[in-house]
């Protein structure tokens, strides 16, 4: 078995991971670090290219691309990786060989090579403030769950008590692996796929965003109105303008480097936002918006 890993910036992300869907439609591996996004693919023998330690270049800059051989019988032994995760002293998340933990919320989600557990630092964040928002009353309504991934959230959301909940991602096997992982948890989320950079679908008075910072950011644009290239020429701080009446009420954004926080919050000014709070995980930041009424 042969490992094809891609290393790029986080704004190089969206390109990469386009490429690598045709080599893997049914999805990639990712991980998250400071400054960097490796996405992964497995393959046999003459499936993937063993292309070795090699350099590229997407829009214009370079990226790292490597390959490794994988031992035999990688695909038993990952299961010892893979341990539950209690978030918030009371929301269960666990693979399903691990049994349920008694009066802990159950969220089922098995790993694969495909989207992620739960686990990452940049999940666990919005997990808390959803936990956080349904215990002071706040999940009475519908939510939206930006970039679903594997569907971690939108199914603790669903258990937690927000409903409908809707899940929207650009990738074809996000969906598909969303839906497989809310019918094993026994609950009903509409997930639907979309290309979050160019527009938005109508959006729930709760909206669950873990993203990278440039996906966030053109999600700030469509709230406003205002284009990517007219908000690289605004200042950090413009006058708010109106929002289209299905902005949500309340964003939960994730997937930030601390040293992107400002930037990120500021991009949302425009559309009404103001930062309520705002916490970090290791090398990674997350951010509670409210709209101003």
């Amino acid at each position: 078995m042969i490992r094809l890993a891609v290393r790029c910036k986080p704004d190089q992300a969206e390109i990469v991971l386009a490429e690598l869907t045709v080599l893997a439609p049914n999805g990639v591996e990712e991980e998250r670090g400071p400054g960097y996004v490796e996405y992964a693919i497995y393959g046999g023998e003459g499936e993937l290219p063993e292309l070795g330690e090699i350099d590229a270049v997407v829009g214009g800059r370079p990226i790292e691309v490597s390959s490794t051989v994988i031992p035999d019988g990688w695909a038993d032994r990952w299961r010892d990786f893979h341990k539950p995760l209690l978030v918030g002293g009371r929301l269960w998340l666990r693979p399903s060989w691990e049994p349920e933990r008694e009066g802990a919320l159950d969220v089922v989600v098995d790993p694969g090579q495909a989207f992620g557990t739960g686990a990452h630092p940049t999940t666990r964040l919005c997990l808390e403030y959803l936990l956080e928002l349904a215990d002071a009353g706040e999940n009475d309504g519908a939510l939206t769950d930006l970039g679903t991934g594997s569907g971690v959230l939108a199914i603790a959301a669903a258990k937690l008590g927000w409903s409908p909940v809707t899940g929207y991602d650009h990738e074809a096997a996000a969906i598909e692996a969303s839906a497989a992982n809310a019918a094993v948890n026994d609950v009903t989320i509409a997930f639907h796929r979309q290309n979050l950079r160019e527009s938005l679908p109508e959006l729930a008075p709760t909206c669950v965003a873990n993203m990278t910072s440039p996906i966030l950011k053109a999600i700030a644009g469509h709230l406003s109105g205002i284009s990517g290239e007219t908000r690289r020429n605004l200042p950090a701080v413009v006058p708010a303008s109106l929002p289209r009446e299905s902005a949500p009420a309340l964003l939960v954004l994730s997937g930030i480097l601390p040293n992107e926080l400002e930037e990120v919050a500021a991009a949302f000014t425009p559309a009404g936002y103001r930062e309520r709070d705002r916490r970090q995980m290791g090398d990674w930041a997350a951010l509670l918006l409210r709209r101003d009424i």
